[in-house]
């Protein structure tokens, strides 16, 4: 079962109080875990999907059918007003059988779902898709054989990389951009209707390419992927703020 708690839109929170342009302002570092994962698996059916995982995956497999991984976070709990200054994203590689290969960042330019659908240890395969999922063919599937069908099979996204980022064996890797920033901040302005997350896109030419990257849904919590976002809160009023987001996390750990 999904713990509410990982809903929570932080692990940390820092604060340091400093002056932008004349103005007293707070600088505050915040992770972020996030809220959905998934994978959409190439499938013609559009019946495949990884709702509940502890991974996702990005590539071109040997048979050769294609990944690509989802990720969307929660930015509610940035106070309205801020100005997001950095902004960098952590994933854990959990499972590879290539060397280099370059990973790319997409915005999502569509909602999408993730349900309770589970695949067996290595997951690759996926497993059936439930009602609420995101597959190949459908942002929403309906868990009747159809649903809220993509404009483009495979996920609407924006072909334009926000970062690239080599990735090779097992351990922990980083994509960060000033265009990664921009969108976070674009998140923050929009408010969640606007904000439909990442795609993580693997190495699309090269069969075998495929890698794993571990969610949210993985036991092991240092194994979480984390968004960290750094940015400013114009006004006297920051410190409280940033003191009553950490607290907020601490009760929704605990519940």
């Amino acid at each position: 079962m999904k713990a509410g708690w990982l809903s929570a839109a932080g692990v940390c929170v820092v604060g340091i109080g400093t002056v932008v342009d004349g103005v007293d302002a707070q600088t505050v570092t915040v992770d972020l875990i996030p809220t959905r994962s998934n994978t959409l698996f190439e499938d013609p059916l559009g019946q495949t999907s990884g709702g509940a995982a502890p991974w996702i995956f990005a590539g071109l497999t040997l048979q050769p059918q294609l990944r690509r991984g989802l990720l969307a976070f929660d930015v509610t709990a940035i106070p309205a007003g801020s100005t997001v200054t950095a902004v960098a994203l952590t994933l854990h590689l959990s499972r590879t059988s290539t060397g280099n290969e370059p990973a790319t960042l997409h915005t999502m330019l569509a909602d999408w779902g993730s349900a309770g659908s589970l695949p067996p240890e290595p997951g690759g395969f996926g497993a059936p898709a439930e009602a609420g999922d995101a597959t190949w063919l459908y942002s929403f599937y309906d868990g009747n054989g159809g649903g809220q069908e993509w404009g483009t099979p495979g996920g609407d996204f924006d072909a334009d990389a926000l970062a690239t980022t080599v990735v090779g064996g097992v351990g922990f890797y980083t994509w960060s951009s000033g265009a990664m920033a921009a969108d976070v901040q674009r998140w923050l302005d929009e408010g969640p209707g606007g904000n439909f997350g990442w795609m993580l896109r693997g190495n699309e030419d090269v069969p075998q390419s495929a890698k794993r990257y571990d969610t949210q849904w993985h036991e092991d919590p240092r194994f979480w992927p984390r968004l960290t976002v750094t940015y400013t809160i114009p006004g006297p009023g920051a410190a409280g703020i940033v003191a009553g987001g950490a607290l907020l996390w601490g009760r929704r750990r605990r519940s």
